[in-house]
């Protein structure tokens, strides 16, 4: 198996951005601003009482903040208490136990202040309360003495601790005890019995709770449990009892399901939005019952659902108000079920909406402050302004309270302070702090100038612009130095001034510019972004299965961005690799030499740069051919079968698929080992079936995917009984060798089917529908036996039985033969032949008397062969073809026929023995057909307008030449084809004088022959015409005057920029056609014939001289 992972830096920095991004806008602290709690203790505060006390409260500010504390509602003097102490610079408080304070006296509800000359900002209640584990009560507890088959509850009742504690059960010896279905914890630390029985007997059940705030444990008494069985409560009771007293405990009887907990048919539970919800059904009833659980009116949430305790609790996480209603639990058995209904409530602490966020406002702006929040019950919401109720608060003229939103209208410097949303229900409390900071600021960047960022190629981008001013500036990117402003989808603006490239690409390498500015003024600031290619592992690893002692290797060969140095790092089960010389890492692998079983295991690469990492893993398998079997066994011996065991070997990491078990005859073949059978890898015994009379031992041999093991040692020998044969030879025949004899052949029993000594055969025949009696022989140990003095071909019943010293087989199957076969006597009759086209035939026949036949019929043979072409009338080598149909067909087709020509045919009858005699010769004659292309074409003797042409008549005419056509064309110097002329030439003509022809110009020819049926093949050649030599030095006059070479370099350089502007049009998506070129070499006979347009010369009319053949 392979994995593959990669992760970008740039990816998790992403998670860093977007936290940055929901933050209110932050204050530098250079600048005037409230106090703000950045650290706090806690609401529900557990303390270890054996150490100091640390009640947290940090918070930042300009100028620093004062820190004042109150205790149950009321101001808290630390300076009046040694054991108190404040860090400097700091609200957070030191309360020294370990030096004689008591954690006890410092109970209470705190409150943190943080104060400055722009306002107060108060930290949550923080209820401070020391950790409790007390002891377990003493008490006396009697032994539980339990019939068989009842429930049982054993109480835990721990001690009230603080936090609550961890309960398990467990036994003298420290070792938790074993919980099942019939035994389990309940929620409230109880162990529950469904049914008891005997083995539940023990005296050491003891509950411990865990206590994880102070790290102890505390132990209760151990319970004694003492289960009587039915049987042994009988006897017990019968011992005292007088003869005249009448008891009979009754045995253990099967129950129905009874609810242990929760009682009654139906309760409620309610729970807080968000928390674990935990319901809980335990059953007795024997058998054990099987708990299912449902939603009345609706589904169990998917994905939130999760069944403990072996499902008798229901466990839903982060449960809703969606999540109320009615959950049924039902207990279930052979006998019956019940079951138990729990109203579920969701209601909920408060949460947030939107909670408070600062509000940095210059003088004379406006403002609002917002704070929503919800709950079950709806929570109240209340404003404190620096601490204090609004109610009662110094008044502001630009605040205004509107339930849960203050609204600020033209704020001046005074109207800074801090202000507190509280949002409570009778579940709990939400707390927040957002200031009111009045300030006239330029704006100002807190990015640092330049900054360098890199990312991976198809990942995000984010270029920060932290930035602050006041009124709050607005921001602009700008990429390059003169770049325009930045706009469109590919692009994400931020709130906080961070530009967001959602999926970054190599274009996207370069400067990027923020520019903030408000009215008061304006500021720049550059960063720059560097897009790298991605690490990618072009060749990974791959799963590898490998012989112990061998040598293997991993490959991990990688591509990255040039500017990145990757670092590649090699681990096996996830840790590094083992310190061995046997492994070797490379460049791009790991090779590990002489391979053994430990290493095993997941191989990965991991590479690793400044800005990704990916990694590839793969698995290797050590394996090898298991161990042989080992300690054989015989048992169970009978007559006919015996069972065989044994152990397997190792497997060697590779399972075994079967076994292989393997017999030796030590009777009838010492030392040749036979195949018995085989039976799955997951089987260590077979029942074997056994032939009698041999003397048998056994072997076993092991299969995996590798190759079989060596074979056990053998089992100890075993001789079985003689017995009759119990099956006669296989495969009996009868088939004549000659026409006066039948042989008889079988195939000889093995040694060990004899069953017994004195092998022998009885061989029976008679003649078949002949009211004739058996004839029988008994013969040795043979596999043939030959009747003579047979008729030719005629059936025979035959059967063969085995016999020895002890008696004969069971009775055989009958077979049926045949005497030896003779030469058919008769030939086919009334053959006719019927000529379907110049090279194809049928050839009809009727079929001979079966009897005649004097075997098997095969089929039919047809003989036939060319006797002479009618074209040339000369005789040749005779060639015969042989043509086979199988079985009783009376007709066949004659393909590959020559055209225009003289055939003869025969046909005989085929047997086993041979063919019969021929039918008379039958003559036929195919049709003319086309004839095949001129054997040659030459083209001689070229002048200023003339060639002669030559050729040479077709290799094969197929009838009779009517004529010859001859097609040429010109071709210019584009290869481009001029108009087609066709000439019909004389049959009789082999030469051909073309004049009035093109001087310096090329021509392609086409030339075929014709017969009455239609034109043959054709056969092309191309010749050029000479140039005239006045003409010719002309040319090379033109060509050297200067006038001539200017204007060639002006038309050189009128078609480059031609084929600019077409290479242009192209790229725009411009066509042009193709089809003339495509059309340059076409074959003549389907070339339209084009306009003349110039290009070649006018044509005149032309005359030929031909002669005949000498």
């Amino acid at each position: 198996m392979m994995k593959k992972k990669s992760i970008s830096a740039s990816k998790a920095s992403l998670v860093f951005f977007l936290c940055q991004m929901i933050s209110a806008l932050d204050v530098p602290l250079d600048l005037l601003q409230p106090p703000t709690i950045t650290q706090q203790s806690p609401k529900d505060y557990i303390v270890d009482p054996r150490e100091n006390i640390v009640i947290q409260c940090e918070a930042k500010g300009k100028p620093p903040p004062s820190f004042s504390w109150t205790r149950n509602g009321t101001h808290f003097d630390i300076d009046k208490d040694a054991q108190v102490t404040m860090k400097p610079n700091s609200g957070t408080l030191v309360i020294n136990i370990m030096n004689g304070g008591k954690a006890e006296a410092y109970e209470g509800v705190y409150q943190c202040t943080a104060r400055n000359e722009r306002g107060a900002a108060i930290s949550n209640n923080i209820v401070i309360r020391p950790s409790r584990s007390p002891l377990w009560t003493k008490e006396r507890l009697e032994p539980n003495h339990v019939r068989e088959g009842d429930s049982l509850v054993l109480h835990c009742r721990p001690p009230v601790g603080l936090p609550p504690p961890i309960i398990f059960w467990m036994d003298n010896a420290f070792q938790r005890l074993p919980q099942s279905e019939r035994v389990s914890q309940g929620l409230n630390g109880d162990l529950y019995f469904s049914n008891v029985q005997p083995e539940d007997t023990r005296e050491d059940y003891i509950c411990y709770a865990r206590f994880n705030h102070t790290q102890t444990i505390q132990q209760k008494q151990p319970i004694s449990v003492k289960v009587f069985s039915m049987d042994s409560l009988n006897d017990t009771i019968a011992a005292n009892l007088s003869d005249t007293d009448i008891y009979g405990a009754k045995p253990v009887t099967e129950r129905q399901p009874v609810l242990l907990t929760p009682t009654g048919s139906t309760s409620t539970k309610v729970e807080l939005r968000g928390n674990v919800l935990l319901l809980e059904c335990i059953a007795a009833g024997l058998p054990t019952p099987v708990i299912r659980w449902i939603k009345e009116g609706g589904e169990l949430p998917a994905n939130r659902t999760f069944f403990e305790n072996f499902k008798k609790t229901l466990k839903i996480i982060d449960v809703s108000e969606a999540d109320s209603g009615n959950y049924k639990c039902i207990a279930r058995n052979i006998l019956g079920s019940a079951h138990h209904v729990i109203s579920v409530t969701v209601k909920a602490a408060p949460y947030w909406i939107t909670a408070p966020r600062n509000l940095v406002l210059s003088p004379g702006e406006d403002g609002t402050l917002i704070c929503r929040a919800n709950g079950n019950p709806k929570p109240d919401i209340s404003w404190l302004a620096n601490g204090v109720p609004i109610a009662i608060a110094p008044e502001d003229p630009s605040r205004k309270v509107d339930g849960d939103t203050i609204i600020f209208s033209h704020v001046q410097e005074r109207s800074s302070a801090v202000y507190q949303c509280n949002a409570s229900n009778e579940y709990g409390y939400l707390l927040a702090n957002a200031f009111v900071n009045v300030l006239a600021e330029p704006p100002r960047i807190l990015t640092t100038a330049n900054k360098l960022y890199q990312v991976i190629a198809d990942s995000p981008a984010l270029l920060d612009c932290a930035y602050f001013g006041s009124p709050k500036p607005e921001i602009e990117w700008f990429k390059g130095v003169k770049g325009s402003i930045l706009r469109g989808n590919e692009y994400i603006f931020h709130d906080n001034g961070t530009l967001e490239i959602p999926v970054a690409q190599k274009d996207s390498t370069g400067t990027y510019t923020c520019v903030a500015r408000n009215e008061l003024g304006k500021i720049q600031n550059e960063v720059h972004l560097e897009v790298k290619d991605p690490t990618m592992i072009i060749k990974q690893p791959e799963y590898k299965v490998i012989q112990r002692y061998g040598q293997v290797s991993f490959e991990c060969i990688i591509k990255h961005d040039s500017t990145l140095l990757p670092t590649v790092i090699w681990l096996k089960d996830n840790d590094a690799l083992p310190d061995d010389e046997r492994f070797l890492v490379g460049k791009d692998n790991l090779t590990i030499m002489n391979v053994t079983d430990k290493d095993d295991g997941t191989y990965t690469c991991i590479v690793n740069t400044t800005l990704d990492s990916v990694s590839a893993s793969a698995v290797l398998t050590v394996v090898a051919r298991p161990n042989p079997p080992f300690d054989l066994e015989l048992t169970g011996q009978l007559e006919r079968s015996v069972e065989l065991s044994w152990i397997p070997g190792d497997e060697n990491n590779s399972p075994i698929t079967n076994f292989v078990i393997e017999y030796e005859d030590g009777l009838h073949e010492p030392g040749v080992w036979h195949y018995q059978t085989e039976v799955p890898g997951t089987q260590t015994t077979v029942q074997l079936k056994l032939s009698p009379y041999v003397n048998y031992s056994f072997r076993v041999i092991a299969v995996n995917e590798i190759g079989r093991s060596q074979p056990s040692e053998p089992s100890e020998q075993y001789l079985t009984k003689s017995a009759n044969p119990d099956e006669n030879p296989s495969n009996v025949q009868g088939i004549g060798s000659e026409p006066d004899n039948l042989v008889i052949t079988w195939e000889s029993l093995k040694g060990f089917q004899s069953n017994g000594p004195g092998l022998q055969y009885k061989v029976s025949w008679r003649q078949k529908d002949v009211d004739d009696e058996w004839t029988s022989v008994i013969v040795a140990n043979v596999s043939k036996y030959i009747v003579s003095g047979t008729p030719t071909f005629v059936p025979y019943e035959i059967k063969v039985q085995a016999l020895n010293d002890l008696g004969y087989a069971p009775e055989p199957s009958e077979v049926i033969g045949h005497s030896g076969e003779d030469l058919p006597m008769v030939a086919p009759g009334n053959v006719q032949v019927h000529v379907i086209n110049s090279t194809l035939a049928k050839v009809h026949w009727d079929p001979v008397p079966l009897k005649t036949v004097r075997g098997h019929l095969q089929g039919y043979k047809v003989y036939y062969w060319k006797v002479q072409s009618l074209s040339r009338r000369s005789r040749r080598h005779v060639e015969k073809k042989i043509l086979t149909f199988k079985g009783n067909k009376t007709f066949g087709m004659l393909p590959g026929l020559e055209p225009y020509s003289s055939y003869k045919l025969n046909v005989r009858v085929v047997n086993g023995k041979g063919e019969g005699p021929a039918s008379p010769d039958k003559v036929f004659k195919t049709p003319e057909g086309v004839p095949s292309s001129p054997s040659f074409l030459k083209i001689t003797n070229p002048t200023l307008d003339s060639l002669t042409l030559e050729w040479g008549s077709p290799t094969h005419p197929n009838g009779v030449l009517i004529s010859y056509i001859l097609k040429f064309q010109p071709i210019n110097n584009t290869h481009e084809l001029g108009p087609l002329v066709e000439i019909r030439i004389p049959a009789n003509e082999s030469s051909l004088i073309l004049k009035n022809l093109n001087y310096s110009t090329r021509y392609k020819f086409y030339f075929n022959a014709q017969t009455s049926v239609g034109s043959g093949s054709q056969i092309t050649e191309e010749a050029v015409t000479i140039m005239d030599e006045a003409m010719a030095s002309r040319q090379v006059d033109i060509a050297t005057q200067g006038w001539f070479i200017g204007l060639m370099c002006a038309v050189a350089l009128l078609i480059l920029i031609l084929l600019i502007v077409c290479f242009i049009r192209r790229n725009k998506g411009g066509k042009y056609p193709v089809k003339e070129k495509e059309d340059a070499h076409a074959d003549p006979e389907i070339q339209p014939m084009k306009e003349d347009d110039g290009t070649f010369g006018e044509y005149r009319l032309f005359s030929f001289v031909s002669s005949a053949p000498f």
